[in-house]
Parts: structure tokens; C-alpha cells; sequence
């Protein structure tokens, strides 16, 4: 079913916590992914899978990103890897999946997608990457999902309206973020499916 339902394509979610909203000079400090599965033809909540992310060099963090995602860059319990190690080890776990279900692709499942759309590619061309299992320009948007299932496009009222337990506290973090979307993703797509 899993293949079969999205043409082969893979959905996998990803949140990514940024120092700002610039893909070019805008650090990645958090990104995480979140694996669908499917069982009893019926799409499920995988594992999720992160990284945090050590700045580029020269990139610039805005203060106000920090504040809003309650990130801090120097606690020592904060294991940062670079992008290009965090992105290949993903792309592993990702491409594995990809097997398992007998898909071509992945397809990047997330909320506001196009925005981690273009922090993926910025950090593609940073670190001389060329091949990743995401396709190369579709997107599935969870806000687009969420409007049409639920007449909202906030991922906590989706949330809401969808009887799933949100947690202000902990939002954004991108693992929480991440694991949130792909319960959001599950329950429109297993409801269309109907």
C-alpha cells in the first residue's frame, strides 16, 4: 500500500530548527526526521531520528530564533555533528526505508515543508552533496493537509481538531516537531483512505 499510495515515493517527515529564516546564511541547529511505516494497510508513526547541528562557518544565528526554539548553541549536553555528517547519516536510515517499502524516492512530509525544503537544499550545495533520496522540487504540506481536513493551518489547532495531544512546551524541537507532523500526516491520510 505504502508505495502504491504515493507512487512510489517514500513519505518522510522533517522539522528542522533553524538560527533564522534565510536558507543561504541561516544556520541549521536542529533537524530530525520521522519515519512512516504501514501496517494492517494503514499508515503509522515510525521512529524519529536527530541531529544537532553545528553552525556552518560564517553563518549567522539570529538571537530571536534562539529565543523562540530555546536553544543553547553551548550546553554541554548539546552533541552537534556537522550538516554533511548529519545528512548522510539520515539519508541512510531514509534510503534503508526506502527499500524496505520497494519505493523509488523519498518525498520530504512536513509543516510549512518548502521552508525545510529550502534549508535541505542550501545545506545540498553547501556540503557538495548531490544525491539525496528526496525528491528533487515535490513537497507534501501538512498545512495545505491540515486546511482541507480541518479548516486550520496552526499545527497546535490541527492538533486540536484532530484529537492528537500537543504540547506547547514542548514545541520546537525539531524531534517533537517532527514525531507531532507525522502524527498529523497519518491521521488526515488514514482518514481520506476511508
Amino acid at each position: 500500500m505504502l508505495k502504491n499510495r504515493f507512487r512510489k515515493y517514500l513519505p518522510v517527515v522533517v522539522d528542522i530548527e533553524t538560527g533564522g529564516f534565510d536558507p543561504e546564511t541561516n544556520a541549521i541547529l536542529e533537524i530530525a526526521i520521522t519515519i512512516i511505516e504501514e501496517k494492517n494497510n494503514k499508515l503509522e508513526v515510525g521512529d524519529t531520528y536527530r541531529h544537532h547541528i553545528t553552525p556552518f562557518e560564517g553563518s549567522i544565528i539570529e538571537k530571536e530564533s534562539l529565543e523562540f526554539t530555546k536553544i543553547k548553541l553551548d550546553h554541554p549536553l548539546r552533541n552537534s555533528v556537522s550538516e554533511d555528517h548529519a545528512l548522510k547519516d539520515l539519508f541512510k536510515i531514509i534510503n534503508k526505508t526506502k527499500n524496505k517499502y520497494e519505493c523509488s524516492r523519498a518525498i520530504l512530509v512536513g509543516h510549512n515543508a518548502h521552508f525545510d525544503s529550502s534549508f535541505l537544499k542550501a545545506a545540498y550545495e553547501r556540503n557538495k552533496i548531490k544525491k539525496t533520496p528526496f525528491h528533487k522540487f515535490s513537497v507534501i504540506d501538512t498545512v495545505s493537509l491540515g486546511v482541507l481536513a480541518t479548516g486550520q493551518t496552526v499545527l497546535a489547532r490541527i492538533c486540536d481538531e484532530l484529537d492528537i495531544v500537543y504540547d506547547n512546551d514542548e514545541a520546537h524541537s525539531a524531534a517533537y516537531d517532527s514525531d507531532i507532523t507525522a502524527k498529523v500526516f497519518c491521521s488526515i491520510v488514514n482518514r481520506f483512505d476511508n
